[in-house]
């Protein structure tokens, strides 16, 4: 029986941070189930179209990589979310499996990163094994993507389990916004930031609404507060915790079906 692992991520039109994050993930989930073919989807449609009209690129959306495997014979098929919250994007891929259910022996969708409490807790200590060593008057502040879906409500659990660190989460998009989060540095008398993005991959966002000089870029306006701020651009993708994290997704979606049919 024909076995395939579809790993679906947003995309990036980075190279660099693609290799460091999005392959890195696929090869780790190679290595771990080496019994499946793996094989990319990507759901952005603008990026997809980018790649493939500025480096001649072509990745497909999550029906056709599904259409490919069912023409190819597989018989069983997970689709593998790179996404960080169940929110539009991996609405997304669902949309584009339920036709497909009857199509393949099985087709399993395995959870985005954060799901469970448990994913909670564990894609805060990735957050804490990458992070700088902070002084007492430091803090490290993430720059997730946010979002006008009702998962939103993903980055204001993780800010809350934060609050005994001197981790702080803000969007670009939503809440927690920035203003928030300065205000909170305030308060708490840090003089130092140590700007991260809380997102798969370091991309547009990252260095430029993130670690640019731009006047309206997050390192600039914690400057123009008085903070000290230093900005790194790695995606989350590049953490072995959290190339983990995905990988006890697809065991657990396994491991359901199995029980699920005896």
């Amino acid at each position: 029986m024909k076995q395939a692992i579809l790993v679906v991520s947003f995309g990036t039109s980075y190279p660099e941070t693609r290799a460091k994050t999005i392959e890195a993930c696929e090869n780790k989930i190679r290595e771990t189930f080496p019994d499946y073919d793996v094989f990319r989807a990507f759901t952005s449609n603008k990026i997809r179209k980018k790649l493939a009209e500025r480096d001649g690129l072509h990745i497909d959306a999550p029906a056709q990589a599904l259409e490919k495997l069912k023409a190819a014979g597989y018989a069983k098929v997970i689709i593998q979310s790179l996404h960080l919250i169940n929110g539009e994007e991996f609405e997304k891929i669902v949309c584009q499996a339920l036709p497909y259910r009857e199509q393949f022996s099985q087709l399993l969708i395995s959870k985005p990163l954060l799901d469970s409490y448990e994913d909670y807790g564990k894609a805060i200590q990735a957050v804490k094994a990458q992070s700088p060593s902070l002084a007492g008057d430091e803090a490290l502040v993430l720059m997730g993507h946010g979002s006008e879906h009702h998962a939103f409500s993903a980055y204001a659990c993780l800010d809350h389990m934060l609050a005994d660190e001197p981790i702080y989460m803000g969007t670009v998009e939503g809440y927690p916004p920035l203003e928030g989060v300065i205000e909170q540095l305030k308060a708490a008398n840090v003089r130092k930031v140590h700007l991260m993005p809380f997102m798969l991959v370091a991309g547009d966002h990252a260095i430029h609404d993130m670690a640019s000089d731009d006047g309206d870029s997050w390192k600039s306006q914690l400057m123009q507060q008085g903070f000290e701020a230093a900005a790194y651009l790695q995606g989350l993708g590049e953490n072995p915790l959290i190339q983990t994290q995905f990988i006890e997704h697809i065991r657990t979606a396994i491991e359901k079906e199995m029980v699920a049919h005896g």
